[in-house]
């Protein structure tokens, strides 16, 4: 059976899963918290690179500042689109403004700005407040 990494959004260690359709539970073997409950990671620089180099699940980053109105008017649809698709895609915001240096390596000139990463590689991005059907589209071609 395929597996895939997951990073465990309260613990941050690597989980392995099993590649299914859908899942009735699934836990962190470290700390024991549900990997089903589609949590966003609130991601600082070193945890941003971490999350994309270890996690084989397709990883979407939301970047955003907390100034930005169409960033806030999208944040509850990204919220509901990780928790429909978790733990097929890791879902992660990056605030631009608290780490402007991963914004910087991205090219990130406008926000809310969103990048879809498989296996460490960008392989998508879209720039704009989207709906949550939209982000779930997104996220789905890369699961």
């Amino acid at each position: 059976m395929s597996t895939f990494n997951f990073v465990c959004p309260n613990c941050k260690k690597i989980n392995k899963l099993p590649l299914k359709q859908s899942y009735s539970k699934a836990n962190c073997g470290n700390c024991g918290a549900s990997l089903l409950d589609g949590k966003v990671i609130d991601a600082s620089d070193s945890d941003f690179n971490y999350i994309i180099s270890n996690s084989t699940a397709p990883v979407i980053v939301d970047f955003w500042a907390p100034w930005c109105g169409p960033c806030r008017m999208m944040a509850p649809n990204f919220e509901a689109a990780s928790q429909e698709l978790a733990p097929k895609a890791q879902f992660v915001k990056v605030n631009t403004e608290n780490y402007p240096q991963v914004s910087a390596q991205f090219g990130i000139r406008g926000i809310p700005t969103i990048i879809v990463f498989k296996n460490g590689q960008e392989v998508h991005r879209v720039s704009g407040a989207l709906p949550k059907e939209q982000i779930k589209a997104i996220a789905e071609q890369f699961i």
